[in-house]
């Protein structure tokens, strides 16, 4: 099943064709046509996706935090780095940012570093209460991430894991024999992002229809919708509406 209005299959995602009324650069053309960080109006490298605001964001490079980091991350880096033998081959960088720590994991690690983080007693985090994802289009070739949020209920302490992985072979390995919380949060992830769990225990989609073709919260994931009627007035959906420039 794919969104109302005339569409070709691309790899499997959707795309649509160009919409009447659209001028050439509207925004109900993209994506996929636009570079990552276009909004309306002309916007780019902004998070100001109306155009309104005037906002500009400049894109950051995450770059290692160096030592000491402070609190106590310090200590989760040393605990985890004597527990777990592969720690260097595993772990691409340590990086503290707004109070909060998080460890770049290789994607094919993400499950053992899961184990040693649950299991050793210096470590302690029991419980995984997230696991998101995020689409970074246009400004890293792994563009497809993956964000775990543990907690250490013993040591009442916070830590984040992210591994990354391309669109091309976005494959990760589950972690629900770790943290059985993490099955339908991966399957979401599955779902929006097309991550592929391997070792999920039932990997189907959990929002959307069984048969749905591509994954919408990829940022090259087309506009599209179905009409919506209000008040007496029939509100068109995203791709098929005026542009105002």
């Amino acid at each position: 099943m794919t969104a109302p209005n005339d569409r070709i299959d691309d790899g499997g995602v959707p795309v649509p064709v160009a919409p009447a009324g659209a001028s050439t650069g509207a925004p109900a053309e993209y994506p996929p046509a636009s570079p990552a960080g276009r909004g309306m109006f002309g916007i780019q490298g902004s998070g100001d996706t109306s155009g309104f605001g005037g906002l500009v964001r400049s894109r950051q490079t995450i770059e290692e935090a160096p030592r000491p980091y402070g609190s106590y991350f310090d200590e989760v880096r040393d605990a985890l780095e004597e527990a777990y033998p592969g720690f260097q081959d595993a772990i691409e960088k340590v990086v503290v940012d707004r109070g909060e720590l998080t460890l770049h994991v290789r994607p094919e690690k993400i499950a053992e570093v899961c184990q040693v983080m649950r299991d050793d007693l210096a470590l302690r985090f029991e419980l995984c209460s997230s696991v998101s994802g995020v689409d970074y289009l246009g400004s890293d070739g792994r563009r497809l991430h993956v964000v775990y949020h543990l907690t250490s209920m013993t040591y009442r302490r916070r830590v984040r894991l992210e591994a990354a992985v391309s669109a091309e072979d976005p494959h990760l390995p589950s972690v629900t024999a770790v943290y059985p919380t993490a099955d339908w949060q991966e399957r979401e992830a599955y779902d929006m992002f097309g991550v592929v769990f391997d070792g999920h225990p039932n990997l189907t989609r959990i929002l959307m229809p069984d048969d749905w073709e591509g994954h919408p919260q990829r940022k090259d994931y087309p506009l599209g919708g179905v009409p919506v009627e209000y008040k007496g007035a029939e509100i068109p959906p995203p791709d098929q509406r005026r542009s105002y420039q």
